[in-house]
């Protein structure tokens, strides 16, 4: 596993996390996103891969394991491996970490994601607003300080499959528990399924536009920014026209 240099002094206390696992994304996605944090974060920053591939992956990425969750054989991922995130010692990583999922699109500055008041901030899910269950694609914390979701986990598995479809509603709803639940502002990290694609039937003949405010573009569903670049639905019914400017973005 490739490293880059230990962090200086200066950024040792603002971590850009990431994880990439399998063969589902490729290391360009983890260079694009480095690209993107770079042009739109002021000042220095520590990028970290968590990965168990680091082949191809540019030298400024830190690259390092990702903790063993040991889910049993045959058990829908689900995104549970995000939870290794809040390990004690996450090799010896300090500071405060903002996770960012590898298929975001960062359109503007994200230097405020790091200076907003609060122990935990999430995304409000958009589809179900009424709930507490935050979109985990773009979350900050202070590394080390919620070991206690991770160790609940990994004790309580089986309960906590049954009781919560995904890892983002159980986190959410421990995090509320401990009641450091945090929103980031509703304009800052914009669906691009559900703010960026016109309305039906709008979106036969408009393309998909960034929506005011948004600083982060969030893929969830079907479509990823190759998609969205080419205006490939993949069955989803929202079906986009091609958005050319996903290119000026989504680039190293």
């Amino acid at each position: 596993m490739s490293t880059s240099p230990a962090p200086t002094d200066a950024d040792a206390d603002r971590v850009i996390l990431c994880m990439k696992w399998g063969t589902k994304y490729g290391p360009e996605y983890v260079n694009r996103l480095y690209a993107m944090v770079r042009r739109h974060l002021r000042g220095d920053f520590r990028f970290v891969c968590l990965t168990d591939r680091s082949e191809g992956i540019r030298s400024e990425v830190q690259c390092l394991p990702i903790p063993a969750l040991a889910l049993p054989e045959g058990i829908p991922e689900r995104g549970w491996t995000k939870l290794t995130t809040f390990e004690a010692d996450l090799h010896g990583l300090r500071g405060t970490a903002l996770f960012l999922d590898l298929d975001v699109v960062i359109v503007d500055d994200i230097t405020p994601f790091f200076e907003v008041p609060g122990e935990f901030l999430i995304i409000h899910d958009w589809k179900r607003p009424w709930r507490i269950t935050g979109n985990s694609s773009v979350y900050r914390f202070t590394l080390g300080a919620h070991a206690d979701v991770l160790a609940k986990f990994r004790r309580e598995f089986e309960s906590i499959r049954q009781t919560f479809r995904n890892e983002q509603a159980y986190l959410s709803d421990e995090i509320h528990r401990k009641g450091q639940l945090q929103y980031w502002d509703a304009r800052w990290c914009a669906s691009f399924k559900y703010h960026c694609i016109p309305r039906w039937p709008l979106n036969y003949w408009q393309a998909p536009r960034i929506p005011a405010g948004a600083r982060i573009l969030i893929f969830h569903g079907v479509m990823n920014p190759p998609d969205a670049l080419a205006g490939r639905s993949n069955g989803n019914w929202r079906r986009p026209l091609p958005a050319p400017w996903i290119a000026d973005h989504w680039r190293e």
